[in-house]
């Protein structure tokens, strides 16, 4: 092949690879921005907590609900109350409740009498987003695992208004109340902290039409992914916690998606994992949804964790690059090295074998 010929053929190669790279490119840049979103979520989430954690300082707000009365159902007489008073509970796929979800459910209506409430089942959950969120129906019906529809509905549920069912409290049916909620009604969005970063979606207040709770709503189909066919970071990042944390850290202005913490000596006094009791809660840990791979995932975000894999790597990389060397050595072989001796009158120097054919010719 003349150079020319071979430089043009190169050229056009290189293009062509160039144009296929960006072609697929363009093509899957929304799910890698959305895949970064997600990364980024436990990098970013604690830049500007302390404007949105609940803290006595910037809220006069007593976290640890020692100061209010177990009964009083509504805000402080100095706030308004911006959550509507309406309790939201999910249970699909359940012909028949637990006992201990039922005794659960019936402990927080107690402490909120007068309060509207809602149970979301099997029989009115599909028409309900059939008739609000008709452009959500298809990806609702298509989620792969039951806990992404309930997820996605709670973000429903607080977001849609109309004559006679409103926004107000979604919890989850493992949620024992043991006092009422309404000192954080003054708030226009309160979700628990979940450890080590982002919030729980398993109790979430919201005033009417957030628009915090929308961008949740509306995010739904663009984080429609499977993630490498595990199921606890298919849902974790398709409608769960991790979900919503990282569309809470896309928001401009964070201050009033309150996150509800405890104190600087016990960060932990909300997380809702396991079989806790918090100053609100007893949390009675079902959990019935996490497989095989959740404690796994969990333990991948340990830090502890993350450096003994660092080091594994950094042992087994030496190692490789030992066991490379020491075959390039053992390939080598100095026989097969050209001998070089000089020629004649010159300081030319070429190959013993070249010498040997050359005095053979004379």
């Amino acid at each position: 092949m003349a150079p020319s010929r071979f430089f043009r053929y190169s050229r056009l190669r290189a293009f062509v690879l160039f144009a296929l790279a960006t072609l697929t490119l363009y093509y899957i840049r929304c799910p890698l921005k959305n895949a970064w979103v997600i990364v980024r979520m436990p990098i970013v989430w604690k830049s500007q907590a302390s404007e949105f954690l609940i803290s006595k300082q910037k809220d006069d707000f007593d976290v640890s609900f020692m100061n209010y009365s177990k009964t009083v159902d509504t805000a402080l007489p100095e706030h308004p109350n911006l959550v509507p008073p309406v309790l939201h509970h999910i249970a699909l796929g359940k012909n028949n409740l637990e006992t201990s979800w039922v005794n659960a459910r019936e402990s927080c209506l107690q402490y909120h009498p007068g309060w509207k409430s809602y149970l979301w089942t099997d029989e009115n959950a599909g028409p309900f987003v059939e008739e609000h969120f008709p452009s959500l129906k298809r990806t609702w019906d298509n989620y792969k695992y039951l806990i992404q529809k309930i997820d996605a509905l709670r973000y429903m549920v607080l977001y849609q208004t109309r004559a006679n069912i409103s926004t107000g409290v979604v919890l989850d049916m493992d949620l024992k109340c043991t006092r009422s909620l309404g000192p954080l009604r003054r708030f226009g969005f309160v979700a628990p902290a979940a450890h080590p970063s982002g919030f729980s979606i398993g109790f979430m207040m919201a005033s009417e039409q957030h628009p915090f709770v929308g961008q949740l709503v509306r995010n739904l189909p663009a984080y429609d992914q499977t993630w490498f066919g595990l199921p606890y970071p298919t849902v974790m990042f398709s409608t769960g916690c991790h979900y919503a944390s990282a569309i809470h850290t896309l928001q401009m202005n964070r201050t009033d998606l309150k996150v509800l913490s405890g104190p600087k000596e016990n960060p932990k006094l909300h997380n809702l994992n396991g079989d806790v009791v918090t100053p609100l809660f007893h949390h009675l840990g079902s959990s019935s949804w996490h497989s095989f791979d959740g404690a796994f995932v969990v333990l991948l975000g340990k830090p502890e964790t993350q450096m003994r894999i660092l080091f594994v790597g950094i042992i087994i990389g030496v190692a490789v690059l030992l066991f490379k060397r020491r075959l390039r050595r053992a390939a080598y072989d100095p026989l097969d090295r050209p001998v070089l001796m000089e020629y004649g009158h010159t300081n030319r120097k070429i190959p013993v074998d070249v010498l040997v054919h050359i005095s053979r010719m004379a």
